[in-house]
């Protein structure tokens, strides 16, 4: 059995009819950019993350930057964030000159660890302190970082709060979705996460109207609205008419989506407790023990965009997946700290340690709401012919 990691050409083909309306309406009014779809999909966005304003941009690594252009962010200013995401996070940072002050994971959720977060502040020599502009929680996979805590330190210490939400449009904290939990949310919609377009995208949610309105002039080379008038030093990242209106088609099912996303996770969760091969209370994978499933915080609500285990023996057991026809992922296989292009900043292996261990056993198992059970039930059988034999 071939059991692919995501199935876009599925969701194609059962949206296809109206897609193509909606392109050709469209391509009709030869309106591409900032248009009235792009005006409604923000709309959308901005009534069902409850937030004020919403704002189209090219991709969600330009919201990112949009976001600390907004705040002003200078060289030689830090942003705290975590080791262990996607690179656009601190990418965004160092564009603008600026450094990323990593704190590492909790080594459950694999989000930022507010403990880790606390005794860096309070430990943070006062200089050094006085250097810090926000900090970036990320989202990671779908389930919301431990928000709470974060926003509360952030409100100590008067730093911006700049979600990154780009896996989790859908997941809700507290009953407030992500998005709203701090000055910003910055959303992606590349083609593979829950709200997927055509190509690259993405959206900034807020509630302070003053920063909208700096973000829609930053978008568009700094201008507020007079011809070749600029007020800022700005760049253009404008999410297209195209772009906005597939997403409108494809917003219209995300609820149902994220929904089956989750039951394939508790169907996946299921099928692993009853294959021996996990264990509730393990934190990390051992040869008695190989799997351990996704946690879950309790106030959270996760919209599972990776449904990532960790894993003994992890880079054999991928190899063997894929000559079995399954299609796995890892997210990601090396630390932000540690790559190559951040060395200026001087961190080294060993500073941050959960971040490390969880690049070497995380491992992203097929998950999309076409998954079948039978298909989750080939994948499971596959890993425990892989450590039982």
């Amino acid at each position: 059995m071939r059991v692919p990691r995501v199935d876009l050409q599925a969701e194609y083909a059962s949206l296809r009819e109206q897609v193509h309306a909606a392109l050709e309406r469209v391509c009709g009014t030869q309106r591409f950019i900032l248009g009235p779809e792009g005006e409604a999909l923000e709309e959308e966005i901005a009534s069902y993350c409850g937030t004020k304003h919403a704002i189209g941009c090219a991709s969600g690594s330009d919201a990112l930057l949009l976001c600390l252009l907004a705040r002003e962010v200078k060289p030689g200013e830090q942003v705290i964030t975590t080791p262990f995401t996607f690179f656009a996070t601190a990418g965004a940072v160092a564009r603008l000159g600026a450094r990323a002050s990593f704190v590492d994971i909790d080594p459950r959720t694999f989000n930022l660890d507010p403990n880790a977060l606390a005794h860096f502040l309070t430990t943070l020599p006062a200089a050094r302190r006085q250097l810090l502009r926000a900090i970036i929680p990320v989202h990671l996979y779908g389930q919301p970082a431990e928000m709470k805590e974060i926003a509360a330190l952030a409100h100590q210490y008067e730093l911006a709060v700049i979600e990154d939400a780009a896996q989790a449009l859908g997941a809700d904290y507290a009953s407030r979705q992500v998005g709203s939990l701090g000055l910003a949310g910055c959303f992606s919609f590349y083609p593979t996460k829950n709200l997927g377009g055509y190509g690259d995208g993405g959206m900034i949610t807020t509630d302070d109207a003053t920063l909208a309105t700096r973000l829609r002039a930053l978008r568009q080379h700094g201008s507020l609205g007079q011809k070749y008038r600029h007020e800022y030093l700005g760049f253009n990242s404008r999410l297209d008419e195209l772009q906005a209106v597939v997403l409108r088609v494809k917003f219209q099912y995300l609820e149902e989506w994220n929904e089956k996303r989750r039951e394939c996770a508790q169907r996946y969760d299921r099928l692993f407790e009853e294959s021996g091969l996990t264990e509730s209370s393990k934190t990390y994978p051992d040869a008695s023990h190989p799997v351990v499933i996704p946690y879950r915080k309790p106030q959270c609500r996760h919209v599972f965009n990776q449904y990532v285990i960790r894993a003994w023996a992890r880079d054999s057991l991928k190899e063997f997946l894929a000559k079995e026809g399954v299609e796995t992922e890892i997210y990601y296989p090396i630390p932000l700290h540690l790559q190559p292009c951040f060395r200026h900043w001087g961190y080294k292996a060993g500073d941050f340690p959960e971040a490390e261990r969880a690049a070497a056993e995380v491992l992203a198992l097929p998950l999309y709401p076409g998954l079948t059970e039978e298909m989750q039930r080939y994948v499971v059988s596959k890993l425990r012919e892989f450590y039982r034999g």
